[in-house]
């Protein structure tokens, strides 16, 4: 359909009645808005991965099973036959506790992607039910029927091509058929055989990203409990001011660079379609929001700074590196040995600096396994400090810019800065920093850079 919105609301945004009465009242505010991508409720995703850890009783679980109940029961007392739509949410939950029996005898990735996917389709459930005593025409779609993904359970891989097939086949036909709207899912997929899947981290952005590029959508709202993407987090900066638009490309930093907004991967099939994503607060809709774009009338040298804690920095050292081919190819050979993501790097004649990021890691920083360091040092030597945070300034054409460094340098002339990385894009400067004194650099940077008058 034509000028097609998808409208993607986070777990805050379906918390409780209120909440999802709000969403209700943003969609049906938008004539285009047809397609509508939740999470689960606010809380039920973490409940549900704990009964997924294999690590609960028969009692722990039936309590943590009768918290997801009262969460999703506190929101259909609101509606007409309440006893209808308990036998639901109870039917949903009889597969939980099946499934969480099951993660206690033998734990997998795939019994926890089938277990926590409960939390989607139990909200998505209940704000349909919520259009509809409203007097909205509405149906609740399975997104598993077109969302289909490779067999990596936890951070499952879309397949894109073959989404658009699905998409065409069964998601459009129910689009076009009139003033229906559509509520589905978020984070869940399933393979090829139909095993559910989760698609990782940010997963629900992405789903509506990926929803809005097969059904060839006009936009795509991210909702969320936030009016817009700010210019740093105005939890640690009350100065923190929003921001009226940016390119995907500065969005993209900021994301990858520790703003929550957007998960950078959300962005991934907006800018292969040229699809604009506006972010906006589900609560305060009147306040607009920010517009996400290819490209931009104003393109500032700051934009934004942003901040990402828990970094470990690891330095490698050896002589052997002067003159030397292959050095940096058999290091990084070795991370990627383990699965571990190698985040900023900096080098010199004889040494390499590179960071890590506990937040992207599947298995944690302290668990990075003794046989990797065990490697690096039969061939360098191997200094690691944790206790770091990495500090980002976002903006455009900065390594083309004269006194960029002298601005932002000297807003923080105070504090060591541990490393250094700039020159490899034109949209950022970053740096590492004691955690101790992280949000109080963040400040100083804000202040000179984004809050001159």
């Amino acid at each position: 359909m034509q000028n097609l919105d998808i409208a993607k609301f986070g777990g805050t945004s379906v918390a409780d009645y209120q909440a999802m009465n709000n969403c209700v009242q943003v969609v049906t505010a938008n004539p285009n808005t047809k397609l509508v991508v939740v999470s689960a409720c606010a809380g039920v995703t973490n409940l549900l991965v704990e009964l997924a850890s294999g690590a609960c009783d028969s009692k722990q679980r039936e309590e943590i099973i009768a918290k997801v109940f009262a969460i999703h029961k506190a929101i259909f007392d609101q509606l007409d036959d309440s006893d209808k739509h308990a036998a639901v949410i109870n039917e949903y939950l009889g597969v939980v506790r099946d499934l969480a029996v099951q993660a206690t005898m033998t734990r997998t990735d795939a019994i926890t992607d089938r277990l926590v996917s409960h939390g989607e389709l139990m909200s998505s459930y209940l704000i349909t039910e919520i259009f509809k005593q409203k007097g909205f025409k509405a149906t609740c779609f399975d997104v598993r029927q077109v969302m289909r993904t490779d067999s990596n359970y936890g951070q499952a891989l879309p397949l894109v091509e073959v989404i658009a097939a699905l998409t065409k086949q069964h998601l459009l036909p129910l689009l076009d058929s009139g003033d229906t709207i559509v509520v589905t899912q978020g984070f869940i997929g399933a393979d090829s055989s139909g095993q559910t899947t989760t698609l990782g981290r940010g997963g629900s952005d992405y789903s509506a990203a990926l929803l809005g590029e097969s059904c060839h959508a006009k936009t795509i709202s991210i909702w969320t409990d936030v009016p817009g993407v700010y210019t740093t987090d105005p939890r640690l900066v009350p100065n923190a001011k929003p921001i009226a638009e940016l390119t995907y490309l500065e969005a993209a930093e900021m994301a990858t660079f520790g703003a929550k907004i957007l998960h950078p991967s959300t962005l991934v099939p907006a800018v292969r379609c040229g699809i604009p994503v506006f972010v906006g607060s589900s609560k305060e809709p009147e306040k607009g929001g920010t517009w996400v774009r290819p490209t931009t009338d104003y393109a500032p040298p700051f934009r934004a700074v942003a901040l990402r804690k828990n970094q470990t920095l690891i330095v490698l050292s050896s002589p052997k590196m002067v003159g030397a081919s292959g050095f940096l190819a058999q290091v990084f050979s070795i991370f990627a040995k383990y699965h571990l993501s190698v985040d900023l790097v900096s080098t010199s004649e004889v040494s390499i600096a590179i960071t890590l990021d506990a937040g992207t890691q599947t298995s944690g920083l302290s668990s990075i396994p003794e046989a990797l360091f065990h490697e690096l040092r039969e061939f360098c030597h191997v200094k690691v400090e944790h206790g770091l945070s990495l500090v980002a300034v976002v903006g455009n054409n900065m390594a083309r810019s004269a006194h960029i460094t002298d601005e932002v340098f000297s807003a923080i002339d105070e504090y060591a800065v541990r490393m250094i990385c700039y020159g490899a894009s034109s949209h950022n400067l970053c740096f590492l920093v004691g955690a101790d004194e992280a949000v109080e650099v963040l400040g100083r940077l804000h202040h000179k850079l984004l809050e001159k008058e």
